[in-house]
């Protein structure tokens, strides 16, 4: 009887430790977002970020991410957003993202009036070339300014699923 004790107990320590292990996993997943104050998104105002990469051999996708309201008046944003790499200057590019169109409404999730879209900037995964410190900004560039109906934007840097 005493053996079967120390055996059941002997197995309940090697769940526990095999429970713990798997739970460690490291998230592979980078994602802030910053709200608009007021929903009015001024072209000024730009979010900023950083976040670091110490893993290189990875692959990468890069997605801004965007909640508004179903009041938005239009199907798309045209954005500014810039990267910079370690000891680098920052880099812009102009995207026009899809938010939606007249026939099927919304891309994205949504939930009452609030809608949450995730798109990604980069048409294949990518490699970062350093380690260290990576900066971004993100701003708007449409002609509103400011930008009504926008509650939120972030970025989301995860690895690439093989």
């Amino acid at each position: 009887m005493l053996s079967l004790i120390k055996g059941l107990r002997y197995i309940n320590w090697l769940v526990i430790i095999i429970i713990v292990l798997i739970s460690c996993k490291s998230i592979d997943t980078y994602e802030v977002n910053c709200p608009i104050p007021n929903h009015s998104w001024s072209s000024t105002f730009a979010v900023n970020g950083s976040f670091s990469i110490s893993d290189t051999a990875s692959l990468y996708n890069m997605y801004v991410v965007l909640r508004h309201t179903d009041a938005y008046k239009y199907n798309n944003i045209w954005m500014n957003i810039g990267l910079q790499y370690p000891q680098e200057a920052m880099k812009y590019k102009k995207v026009n993202l899809s938010l939606g169109n007249d026939l099927s409404g919304w891309e994205g999730t949504g939930v009452d009036d609030i809608w949450y879209v995730k798109k990604r900037l980069n048409k294949q995964p990518f490699q970062f070339q350093k380690s260290g410190k990576y900066h971004y900004s993100v701003s708007n560039m449409m002609r509103d300014d400011p930008l009504l109906h926008v509650m939120s934007v972030g970025v989301s840097i995860e690895k690439a699923s093989h």
